[in-house]
């Protein structure tokens, strides 16, 4: 259980709470910054253009992050209202984790900078972008309900009719449950972050 590390390592926990409430949040946040600019008002008349992590996150999200090391967020928008139908549908699916992906290289070119200068943890820096990195990978899975179903029933209408279904929810299951696949999206993770500070160390 991910709360045992409070006892073990509790400066890793922290780091990761952290990383994982300030990653989420703006996750949530590109969502609906990307609803508000298809149309969608939602975001803005439901309260959620905030920092408040609890109003993206909810309590219980976030009290399961503590003890098991997962959470989630959420981003009410509406899709009637979206200008461009299914172009802006994909666009404000894709925001979520693109900020991810942002985030992971704004990480990779801190740690790059700072790298032993002192200024910032090394450890934090590589955390921070491993785990933007690995909810990126994660949330473009083709599973509902994560944001890469909802890009590719888009492209795919056919899909849609899973949306909503207990399949997604045995989906994701499943995939925790195969071996070696949440350490095989943290290996895709670290092979870029390594492939990235190799090449900038390796220029000198």
């Amino acid at each position: 259980m991910f709360l045992s590390t409070l006892v073990t390592d509790p400066i890793f926990f922290f780091r990761y709470i952290l990383i994982i409430i300030i990653s989420i949040s703006l996750h949530e946040l590109a969502h609906g910054f990307a609803a508000i600019s298809q149309g969608d008002d939602t975001p803005e008349i439901t309260g959620h253009i905030t920092l408040n992590p609890v109003v993206h996150m909810g309590v219980e999200s976030i009290i399961f992050l503590c003890i098991a090391g997962i959470s989630w967020g959420q981003m009410p928008v509406n899709p009637y209202k979206f200008r461009n139908g299914r172009m802006s549908d994909i666009l404000v699916s894709a925001a979520g984790p693109l900020s991810n992906l942002a985030l992971g290289f704004v990480f990779i070119l801190l740690l790059l900078l700072y790298h032993n200068s002192g200024l910032l943890s090394n450890e934090f820096l590589y955390l921070a972008a491993r785990v933007n990195l690995t909810l990126f990978l994660f949330n473009m899975l083709p599973i509902p309900p994560l944001d890469g179903f909802n890009i590719f029933s888009n492209i795919f209408p056919g899909l849609k009719q899973l949306q909503g279904s207990p399949i997604g929810m045995f989906g994701l299951i499943i995939i925790f449950l195969i071996p070696g696949f949440s350490a095989g999206l943290l290996m895709i993770s670290d092979s870029i972050i390594r492939t990235f500070l190799f090449l900038r160390f390796a220029s000198f």
